[in-house]
């Protein structure tokens, strides 16, 4: 965790997890979070995802949560138009200790890395050993195949089959069109085993809650 920096942009965004050892694709386009991209990749290429508090506030810098999780840009392209395409391969999350003065358009913050200091370690369990192995995965699936049902999405599931089980839970978490506050639900869950299980029960809980309802809602 020592070589985390101290100071690390965070480019908040409703709805969007990123966990570590994952990967998240972006399009940046506002102007900000060019400037802040490219810093990143003058720099240390490290981004913080973090949410807004409040998916209603219209404000220019939003409350965030407390927690968040920062990413490595793995890949990158930039467009004609001075987007660029990135790939942000999640490293560990992190506590806001506190938001800074700055002088770029994009926010900065301390972040404190002591509470997550196994997130490091979080994509050395890719055979199902350890805390991943206490996985339901019979319920999630059940759950899953449920949900999929509803909202009409349509998954490969050998690929679900054949998973590891902190992928399937990662990957789910992050794809899973949840309500935002769910999303951070899932980001603060203390391990693979926590989430799973929290993932599980929401997907439950939305089944219950649609159950003899309107089936007509898309994914994204």
């Amino acid at each position: 965790m020592t070589d985390l920096p101290e100071r690390i942009a965070v480019f908040p965004l409703i709805g969007v997890l990123l966990l570590p050892g994952e990967h998240l694709p972006l399009n940046i386009f506002e102007p900000r979070y060019r400037e802040m991209t490219r810093d990143a990749l003058e720099g240390d290429g490290l981004i913080g995802m973090i949410q807004p508090l409040d998916p209603e506030d219209q404000a220019f810098e939003p409350a965030v949560y407390p927690t968040g999780c920062v990413g490595r840009i793995t890949s990158s392209r930039q467009t004609q138009d001075g987007r660029y395409l990135i790939v942000l391969t999640g490293v560990s999350r992190f506590r806001v200790a506190r938001e800074l003065e700055r002088d770029t358009l994009y926010r900065q913050i301390i972040a404190d890395w002591s509470p997550f200091a196994g997130d490091l370690d979080e994509d050395g369990d890719e055979d199902g050993d350890g805390a991943a192995d206490s996985v339901d995965r019979e319920r999630l699936v059940q759950a899953l195949k449920g949900y999929a049902a509803i909202h009409q999405l349509s998954l490969d599931w050998s690929a679900v089959a054949e998973a590891p089980s902190r992928t399937l839970v990662n990957q789910l978490s992050m794809l899973a069109p949840l309500p935002p506050s769910e999303k951070q639900a899932l980001l603060e869950s203390r391990d693979v085993t926590e989430r799973a299980r929290v993932l599980t029960a929401l997907i439950e809980m939305a089944l219950i809650g649609r159950h003899g309802g309107d089936d007509s809602a898309s994914a994204h």
